[in-house]
């Protein structure tokens, strides 16, 4: 095949249909394969195909479900993936592809063999791989299969493809990118075979032809993935070189081409442009076939763009978990209704059980028809109807007030800040944490949109509040003040994240004193010293390393940002006091004192509960939600301010 030409025709609108492998796409969006782990012993469940129909009816032209395994070594202990090769299991992916059908999307099912990869969970297999080449993700050398074991691994996938399409799925997407078994092959570091697989197209060849003696001319796709670093041997280039190889040697009917490995495939708010947008028409060129970008989109702008630069479709997981109406919205030309991704890789990565959205509160676990949540009822005064009052414009209350008008009723917004957002504007103030301004400014434009009155600024009196029967507060969270004694200057977090940029040039040795739990506001703090210039940053804490609160994709990506930077971690001590040109530091072990120079101490404090002290009238009922009820994370500030909302829909009480 001849590589096509970009720009030979005008670029095509994302709404315009597409004609792949026979089979009529609505439009050029794509739900590319991520998986909920709404699995069980290896079965999916009612659960899982409900999130499948729901996204497939907001509007997405196909639909690629991941997390389907093809054989027991590429399984994982808990049984979450998909054991695709189970004829048994056939009802349960049935319901699965029908629901995907039924919302109007093509069904794709992606197989993959992990190989050598765990996925950090432990098999109860061997590892396996092309070549005794360990991972640098994997703390052993893999087992190097044989030729007769690769001819296996050719059957898995064939049998596991059959009982896809005999399940009802259309077609099948072979997994051969992020490091996984088939990409172990294609790479000339890790395959160092000196038999037949030594070419390393002959396995995907190879199976991509015995898939075809199963499926026909049914659609099979390709993913494949620029590995970052040399030592990967598949950057950008190495798959410019296979792909036409590949292509030819066996067709395929489309190309899905995204970036990294484990725990870098998954990219937080740190990366805020498509990675792969400036290559999509290099790619191009090297590809005959029709050709999928993904990983990174989120606005019109950016998927325009790669289909003017030659892509057909563009591919999108984890914003089709926050807005399952992602396609339907954009194609209307509504993109500012849609709840956006904002990259935080919190509750789609945790699985636990299942995965979950930190600003979709409507998707919950097994069982439940959206995120358990139960706001604080404070008083049961009266239940009278009328309009409805809630304190603090975070998260929480944004969310509450924007349910509130969706139902009919007449809401006003209260907050003492001059600017919507809470602890979520202040935490975009760090480097590389901006997604959560993107959802700041998402709650309020809807709250614009819906003619929510917003009173910023302004600090309301009990007789402010008396026309309200109902009441909610989503006033937030205080972080405290840690006390250490002595004469250094001395930030809560919060205080060095709203002024970081004046005090670094003049402060250039930090000191940030974590609380132990490393999460983000030592590390934002951390961030923002370095982005304003200090010489040098030491996080002091009293746990066993840094960061260590994060998952493993934003712990991963974080340590990739920081290195060459001067940072210094010390582990498993505290500040017991401070001195004019530093901190005085005990081993939380052996006591052992020393002491570290820096011109300014950064603490991170407990956040504290903080709820305006009034007594409501006899006639209001008030409920607390968020973090006024005790801190923690958006999910739960998100859902409680939609579950309060409902429950002030639902009066009487």
């Amino acid at each position: 095949m001849t590589p096509r030409t970009p720009h030979a025709l005008a670029a095509p609108s994302l709404a315009a249909p597409f004609t792949l492998g026979g089979l009529t796409l609505r439009n050029r969006l794509v739900a590319t394969a991520h998986a909920t782990a709404a699995v069980t012993d290896g079965a999916p469940t009612e659960t899982d195909a409900a999130y499948w129909r729901r996204l497939a009816e907001g509007g997405a032209g196909m639909v690629i479900t991941g997390g389907t395994a093809v054989a027991p070594e590429s399984t994982l202990p808990q049984r979450y993936l998909t054991e695709a090769w189970r004829p048994e299991i056939k009802d349960a992916v049935r319901r699965r592809a029908e629901a995907i059908t039924d919302g109007g999307a093509v069904a794709v099912a992606q197989l993959v063999h992990l190989g050598r990869e765990t996925l950090g969970a432990g098999t109860f297999y061997a590892p396996v791989s092309a070549a005794a080449v360990r991972s640098p993700r994997e703390a052993t050398t893999p087992h190097p299969l044989s030729t007769e074991e690769v001819r296996g691994v050719v059957d898995a996938f064939r049998i596991s493809a059959a009982n896809s399409v005999q399940a009802g799925f259309h077609g099948v997407e072979l997994h051969a990118g992020h490091g996984y078994l088939l990409a172990q092959f294609l790479s000339r570091v890790n395959n160092t075979r000196d038999d037949e697989y030594g070419d390393r197209i002959a396995l995907p060849a190879q199976v991509i032809g015995a898939i075809r003696t199963e499926i026909g001319q049914l659609p099979i796709g390709l993913r494949v993935s620029v590995e970052p670093g040399e030592e990967s041997g598949l950057g950008l280039d190495d798959l410019i070189e296979l792909l036409p190889r590949l292509c030819a040697a066996a067709p395929v009917a489309y190309v899905n081409v995204t970036t990294g490995v484990r725990n870098t495939y998954v990219p937080g708010m740190a990366t805020t442009r498509p990675p792969l947008l400036e290559s999509v028409a290099r790619i191009r060129s090297a590809v005959a076939v029709p050709l999928l970008v993904s990983q990174g989109f989120r606005s019109v702008a950016d998927i325009e763009r790669a289909l003017d630069s030659g892509a057909d479709l563009v591919g999108m997981a984890r914003p089709f978990m926050a807005d399952p109406d992602f396609a339907r919205k954009v194609i209307a030309g509504d993109e500012r209704s849609v709840r956006p991704c904002t990259g935080c890789n919190e509750g789609c990565r945790t699985f636990e059980p299942t995965g979950s959205c930190s600003v979709n509160p409507e998707l919950g676990p097994p069982g439940a028809a959206a995120r358990p949540a139960v706001p604080l009822l404070l008083t049961r005064r009266g239940a009278r109807g009328g309009p409805v009052a809630v304190l603090g414009a975070g998260p929480a209350g944004m969310e509450c007030a924007m349910a509130l008008a969706r139902s009919g009723a007449e809401v006003t917004l209260f907050d003492t800040a001059r600017r919507s957002g809470g602890q979520a504007c202040l935490a975009s103030l760090a480097p590389h944490r901006s997604g959560w301004q993107k959802f700041v400014d998402y709650q309020r434009d809807q709250l614009a949109d819906l003619g929510v009155r917003v009173r910023l600024g302004t600090s309301p009196a009990p007789d402010d509040l008396a026309a309200y029967a109902q009441i909610v507060l989503a006033t937030g969270a205080a972080e405290a003040s840690v006390h250490v004694p002595g004469e250094l200057r001395t930030l809560t977090s919060t205080d060095f994240l709203s002024r970081y940029p004046d005090v670094v040039p003049e402060a250039s040795g930090v000191a940030v004193l974590d609380d132990g739990f490393g999460w983000w506001q030592g590390i934002s703090a951390v961030e923002s010293a370095l982005a304003a210039g200090a010489r040098e940053v030491t996080v002091i804490t009293p746990g066993t390393g840094f960061a260590t609160g994060l998952s493993p994709e934003n712990r991963t990506q974080l340590m990739n940002r920081l290195t060459g930077a001067p940072l210094r971690v010390v582990a498993m001590s505290t500040v017991t006091s401070t001195t004019t040109d530093g901190v005085r530091l005990r081993h939380v072990l052996d006591g052992q004192e020393t002491h570290l120079a820096a011109d300014v101490l950064v603490t991170v404090g407990e956040r504290r509960p903080r709820r305006p002290d009034f007594a409501p009238a006899a006639h209001q009922t008030v409920r607390a939600i968020g973090d006024c009820v005790v801190p923690r994370r958006v999910a739960h500030a998100v859902a409680e301010g939609r579950a309060a909302a409902e429950a002030v829909a639902a009066r009487p009480l």
